[in-house]
Parts: structure tokens; sequence; C-alpha cells
């Protein structure tokens, strides 16, 4: 009698068994947190691109401010001084800088000379002497300055 008892008992149905809602529970728990770190992986991802395309206009930038105070893309005598005044059998020293020159010639004058930014010569004037610099671009153009160097 107990068998017949046993097999007519009433089958519980699979929704009400605990483990399924737990099961349930913790596959919706780990999909909410997967989708949270996916999300804010892709935000860090986007925050680093912000500021890499930042740092990179900036130093663009700079560049640009760079080219423009060595000259742009112009032929330009930037500078050009000397010492004002030595003695008779002294040194004294003409300084220049030049932006997009090709030939720089420094009359009159015994020791070459190139394009630079920033370059000084020795010379070794006899009297009062005017001192000319042409800079010529690739392009023919020139460009020319003077400074004197006294002698007393």
């Amino acid at each position: 009698m107990l068998s017949e008892d046993q097999n007519q008992l009433p089958k519980k149905s699979a929704l009400k068994s605990p483990p399924v809602y737990s099961s349930l529970l913790i596959l919706v728990v780990a999909a909410y947190v997967s989708w949270v770190l996916y999300s804010r992986q892709i935000e860090s991802r986007r925050y680093e691109q912000r500021i890499h395309d930042q740092q990179v206009q900036k130093q663009r930038e700079g560049d640009q401010k760079a080219i423009e105070q060595l000259g742009g893309n112009e032929l330009a005598i930037q500078m050009l001084y000397a010492t004002p005044e030595v003695r008779r059998g002294e040194t004294a020293q003409v300084c220049f800088g030049v932006a997009n020159a090709k030939a720089v010639t420094l009359e009159p004058q015994g020791n070459p000379v190139w394009p630079s930014h920033n370059l000084c010569v020795d010379v070794r004037p006899i009297k009062t002497t005017t001192y000319t610099l042409t800079a010529t671009g690739a392009d023919g153009k020139s460009v020319s300055q003077e400074v004197t160097v006294k002698v007393r």
C-alpha cells in the first residue's frame, strides 16, 4: 500500500524548484556585471582616444609655432648683429640667423659661411667695416642686410 501511495504523490513543477530560480538569478546578475564591465571598457577606450587626439593636436600646434618661429616657409634673415666696436687687431663676431636659405654669403669675409638659424663668424677688421649678409633661397630670390663694426 505504501508503494501505491508513493507512486500517486503529486509531482512538483520545475518552476517551483529553488535551484531553477537561483540559476536564473545568477545568470541575470552575471549578464548585468558583464554589461557593466563591457560598457566601462568601451568608455575607457573612448576617453583614451580623446586624450590621444588632444595630445596630437597640441603637438601639431607646437610644431606649427616652431616652424613659424624658424621663419615659416619664406626666405628671411631673422637676425644679424655684430660686436659694435673693437680695437685695431682685435677679433669681432658677426652673428646671423636665416630661414629657408639655400646659400649665404657674408661680404667682405674670407671664411665661408653657410645657412644656419644661429651662426657667429669671427672677423678681424682693420678699419670700420660694414658687413653685408645675403641669403639666397632655392627659387633664386635674395635678401640682404648690413651691420657695421667700428674699429678705433
